[in-house]
């Protein structure tokens, strides 16, 4: 796996799994941990240092879009509560994201050997017992059990064919159409 790559030192961040565009640098790459009994996980150096912010740790909640905890620094925080914020007050959406989102979310601080403590609630919510996959995904990373994530990348590799190829084909049809007129 790529975060076994990561244990080796003296690399560049792109190798390690930290990408810097601009001014942004981005969560990478796949690490499988082992939480311990009192449900400590240690956190890729590459992402702590990424979530660096006001507070050294991270923001966690449930993801709306899987079966997985969300998380990341300050940044993915703000860019919730900026959607969040430009639904009006009392819009059922607006309340379902705060509800989601700000209600499940819980600030995970990181101990000095570079450990945050899951919540009981979210490993029980996602079977996060022995062996969890931590995923980058550009602003934020998911947590997830390693059978889930296996079965969901698997369908996230099919779709990812499935629309390269449909996009292949838009753009092949534009070109033909394009070059016809």
């Amino acid at each position: 796996m790529a975060g076994d790559a990561g244990k080796r030192g003296g690399r560049s961040g792109a190798e390690r799994g930290v990408i810097v565009q601009g001014l942004w640098a981005v969560f990478l790459s796949t690490f499988e941990k082992q939480p311990d009994a009192k449900r400590r996980l240690v956190v890729p150096q590459e992402f702590r240092a990424l979530a660096a912010g006001p507070f050294d740790g991270v923001f966690c909640f449930p993801s709306i879009e899987a079966d997985c905890i969300e998380g990341g620094g300050k940044a993915l925080f703000d860019r919730y509560v900026g959607v969040i914020e430009e639904l009006p007050f009392g819009d059922p959406l607006r309340s379902a994201l705060e509800t989601s989102i700000l209600g499940g979310m819980a600030k995970l601080s990181f101990d000095p050997a570079g450990r945050i403590t899951l919540p009981e609630t979210l490993c029980d919510l996602f079977g996060l017992t022995d062996e969890v996959v931590l995923v980058g995904l550009g602003d934020r990373f998911q947590i997830w059990a390693r059978d889930a994530f296996q079965a969901h990348r698997a369908a996230q590799r099919e779709l990812a064919r499935e629309g390269l190829a449909e996009l292949r084909a838009q753009q092949r049809a534009a070109k033909l159409s394009g070059s016809a007129g």
